[in-house]
């Protein structure tokens, strides 16, 4: 009896010819996975040896935060590239805002390596040397070998353009406070600029809160505020440093005495917080020399 044809698959076995291509097309396999290999690990590894070259000739910068009282905005700014180019290692990080506020983040526990006030208060507040009457509190922050009276400023009574007001003098300005016919623009009573103003007040014999009951006085939360409500003329006069009349191109009609207001001078000082305190005290001497204090003379300041 016959099978049935049944189409069964063809086998084909290699013959030697066959092996010898098989070990070949292997062999170029290995070849091509190899150089593969090879050529993914000089990819990862040359962005590699290229960063760490460009560390080497680009070393990372020390940061040094500096608290400022916002009177000094301008020109810290300006000696800002002055220093980038005396220590290119170092980068400052400005915090410009009222004195007291800086204060307040200082003591909160906000970083901070240089702090520079617009006021002895300010910074006595946080330095335990100071007086128990001012420092109640006994706060311990500022590195007392190095803290030194940086600068000296000037209150100035400011008019808008056109002085519509008709002030041209701190007597002037008494005079119509009392009259009730006026409005003033003032610092708050917690930052430097607004203490000065209080101490002119009493001077003339004027009562702060009854001139505040009367709408006679706007506040401003730093001394910028204040410069910023004369300069739109929404205040006939206010009470600024010289150096913001200088920066705002406003008119200062007016300086205070010594005997009004005692004299604004500019604490500075490296806090016991700084990782880097030589780095900060450093830049805290190169703001003492006189290519930075040309800077600081140009704006109004002048040295202690």
């Amino acid at each position: 009896m016959k099978r049935p044809n049944i189409n069964r698959p063809r086998v084909c076995t290699p013959t030697q010819k066959h092996r010898r291509l098989l070990f070949i097309n292997r062999d170029r396999r290995k070849t091509i996975i190899a150089c593969a290999l090879a050529f993914l690990t000089l990819l990862t590894t040359t962005p590699l040896a290229a960063c760490n070259s460009s560390n080497k000739e680009n070393p990372e910068k020390t940061e040094i935060i500096v608290f400022a009282a916002s009177s000094m905005t301008e020109t810290l700014t300006e000696i800002s590239s002055l220093y980038a180019d005396a220590a290119p290692d170092v980068a400052l990080i400005f915090n410009f805002d009222s004195s007291g506020t800086l204060k307040t983040q200082i003591q909160e526990g906000a970083e901070c390596d240089v702090f520079i006030s617009a006021g002895q208060r300010q910074m006595d507040q946080l330095d335990k040397d100071s007086s128990s009457d001012v420092n109640a509190e006994g706060l311990d922050f500022v590195l007392s070998s190095a803290r030194a009276d940086l600068l000296e400023n000037r209150i100035a009574l400011v008019v808008p353009p056109g002085n519509p007001a008709g002030i041209h003098s701190f007597t002037d300005m008494a005079a119509a406070l009392s009259s009730g016919d006026v409005l003033m623009a003032m610092g708050n009573s917690d930052v430097p600029v607004g203490q000065y103003t209080q101490s002119i007040l009493k001077y003339f014999d004027l009562d702060e809160q009854a001139l505040a009951g009367r709408g006679v006085i706007s506040y401003g939360s730093n001394v910028k505020e204040v410069t910023v409500q004369v300069s739109e003329a929404s205040v006939d006069f206010g009470i600024v440093y010289a150096t913001d009349a200088y920066a705002a191109g406003l008119d200062a009609i007016d300086y205070a005495s010594a005997g009004m207001c005692g004299r604004v001078i500019y604490p500075a000082a490296v806090l016991k917080g700084s990782q880097n305190r030589e780095t900060a005290q450093a830049f805290l001497e190169f703001l003492q020399g006189n290519e930075a204090m040309a800077v600081f003379e140009r704006a109004g300041f002048s040295r202690p």
